[in-house]
């Protein structure tokens, strides 16, 4: 009976190694690439639609919330991606990217169910989760913020 299951085991631990991968994943984009073409794009979606889409409980229709879901999404997967290895960098990288990710779930949530007040509520963290990052890796972008990394 014993050699039946240590060959079964053998054969599991075969198979779960054959589909391991034997690279990581690697980036097909640089952080500037991120920046530039997902994550601005993205956020500003999320701001305009909240400053200049009418009182926050006002009308919007499904194709203006289906531009909120995208742009939420693409915030959150972004800050995932800013923690891959290959972009993650020293200090607070790691936890201001999760700002990224909280801040695009939460818009997402509130794009989901149609609500303009939750939405309109989360423009400080939309704008902190940028904002926060900057200070410290863009010191351009803030001078005098002491930014140095």
């Amino acid at each position: 009976m014993k050699p039946a299951w240590i060959g079964v085991i053998l054969w599991g631990a075969t198979f779960a190694l054959a589909q391991a991968p034997s690279e990581p994943f690697s980036p097909a984009a640089s952080v500037k690439q991120l920046m530039l073409d997902l994550i601005h794009p993205s956020s500003n979606d999320i701001l305009l639609a909240i400053y200049r889409g009418g009182p926050p409980g006002g009308t919007r229709d499904e194709k203006d919330w289906a531009a909120v879901r995208r742009a939420a999404l693409t915030l959150a997967e972004s800050g995932n991606m800013l923690m891959m290895r290959g972009r993650a960098r020293e200090g607070d990288w790691m936890k201001d990217a999760k700002l990224l990710v909280d801040a695009g779930n939460a818009a997402y949530k509130a794009a989901q169910a149609k609500d303009g007040n939750a939405l309109a509520a989360l423009a400080g963290a939309v704008d902190a989760s940028c904002t926060t990052c900057h200070k410290q890796y863009r010191p351009n972008v803030f001078p005098g913020a002491g930014g140095s990394k």
